[in-house]
């Protein structure tokens, strides 16, 4: 364990639309295994991470609870709370649990929001990601990209393309001081309505504390297998990664 708290997030409250299924795709069966189970998995065998708060669809929780986490034996994650309608609301409910019943006033810490659906998440990620949050106080894994990136106008042509050598992929886990995103999200609910009537998307924590505060969000090195299993044809590619790991995370 570390000297500081470092509390995962764990969001699983999709609903499994573009996976093209009737049942949440963080429930679908991954190699024998549940999808969540795999990055439950990794946290519960960390020495980094102390404790878990998974959030959930509303209606999925007792399942998650019963068949997901008692199950499997997964002890950090001792709350489990509601996902929201947009992805930054989920992880605004999450965080203010952690306020609430795990990072209490002036306890310092930090906070790892990682997709559930990303099943390879590994102890040297969490390291990485945790050597750079305790220097920076903001940072991502990500990786370079690898295909050359082109940014299209408004009828569908090449308007421009980008130095490749200065593009990252972004990923998860998301890490950051607890304080820090404590506060960004607290003036991310605020100010919610205005940037939906400015047309401002958020679509990660990094662009919230982006938004929200001066620091600077040190990308880190993650890995391509980091993959988010999304759309049908994630699976194969998915469940091949998971048998040239050799048991690694099991």
């Amino acid at each position: 364990m570390t000297g500081k708290r470092c509390t995962a997030v764990l969001l699983a409250a999709g609903s499994g639309s573009r996976m093209k299924s009737s049942v949440p795709k963080q429930f679908m069966m991954l190699n024998g295994k549940p999808l969540i189970w795999y990055a439950l998995q990794a946290v519960e065998q960390s020495g980094i991470i102390d404790d878990c708060i998974l959030v959930a669809g509303e209606e999925d929780i007792s399942y998650m609870r019963r068949n997901i986490v008692e199950k499997y034996g997964f002890r950090k994650a001792g709350i489990i709370v509601a996902g929201g309608k947009e992805r930054c609301f989920s992880v605004a409910n999450a965080l203010k649990a952690a306020a609430d019943q795990l990072h209490r006033p002036g306890q310092e810490g930090y906070i790892f929001i990682h997709d559930g659906a990303r099943p390879f998440l590994t102890e040297e990620i969490l390291g990485r990601t945790y050597e750079a949050v305790r220097k920076y106080h903001a940072c991502v894994a990500a990786v370079p990209v690898k295909d050359t990136i082109k940014v299209a106008d408004e009828n569908g042509f090449a308007a421009a393309t980008p130095d490749r050598n200065l593009l990252w992929s972004i990923q998860t886990p998301q890490v950051f001081d607890a304080k820090l995103i404590f506060g960004a999200y607290g003036k991310l609910t605020e100010a919610w309505e205005s940037l939906q009537e400015k047309g401002i998307a958020v679509t990660d924590d990094a662009g919230v504390a982006e938004l929200f505060t001066d620091t600077k969000v040190k990308l880190v090195m993650g890995a391509y297998e980091n993959i988010k299993v999304t759309t049908p044809e994630d699976i194969p590619i998915a469940e091949s990664l998971l048998r040239n790991r050799s048991g690694k995370i099991e």
